[in-house]
């Protein structure tokens, strides 16, 4: 079995989408001084690679204390975006990849856009899915839609059309996973279990795929 980390590290100084609050992680233990670590942990619930609940963008939608454990993780497929540029991603890019995302529970968008991770230009401009691409998707019966960018709606679409055609069919977003090359042509299991927050609308994961056949 492989299990491939899907996740950005968590720390200080890590890229923030603008206008949100960028983590705060200090030492209030240490070993020298009181023979055990411990840190403080201030976190925005949208941190690095992390998942929208429903309740993110509609109100008394479920959170994340309100979702089994078993929504996070399921069959997983893959579908390389990488060639969209400066468009939308329509159904038509989607289509060659119908039986494989039928007999998913996790579609994972690869567009490569997570090797600008750290620069200003991982912010704009990145592929985002067209409201009919989003319907199509929300028709299925998916747990989740995940993208290595940072968001599944453009920066400037304050309405956020995409979350909320995907979040009020109660498939959870995923956004700014890493490494999803590495699952290309792959069969995988994939887990984005977030943290049991009560009233939660979104927390960070430690994504992963586990790959049983390399």
């Amino acid at each position: 079995m492989i299990v491939v980390d899907l996740s950005h590290p968590l720390e200080e100084g890590m890229p923030v989408s603008p206008g949100d609050e960028p983590p705060g992680i200090t030492d209030v233990r240490t070993i020298a001084a009181d023979g055990f670590a411990g840190k403080s942990l201030r976190l925005f619930s949208h941190a690095g690679t992390h998942l929208d609940a429903p309740g993110h963008v509609l109100s008394g939608a479920a959170t994340l204390d309100r979702m089994p454990a078993g929504r996070f993780i399921g069959p997983g497929c893959l579908v390389d975006v990488s060639r969209i540029r400066g468009r939308r991603i329509e159904i038509a890019d989607l289509g060659d990849s119908r039986a494989r995302i039928a007999g998913a529970e996790f579609v994972l968008l690869h567009s490569g856009w997570a090797s600008r991770w750290g620069s200003d230009s991982y912010f704009a401009g990145y592929p985002v899915l067209s409201e009919d691409a989003a319907r199509w998707l929300a028709g299925l019966d998916l747990k989740g839609v995940g993208v290595d960018t940072p968001s599944v709606d453009e920066t400037t679409a304050a309405a956020m059309p995409v979350h909320k055609i995907l979040l009020s069919k109660n498939i959870v977003i995923i956004e700014n996973l890493t490494g999803l090359a590495g699952l290309q042509d792959k069969e995988f299991l994939f887990s984005c279990l977030p943290l049991n927050i009560v009233s939660g609308d979104g927390s960070p994961v430690r994504a992963v795929a586990q790959i049983d056949k390399p």
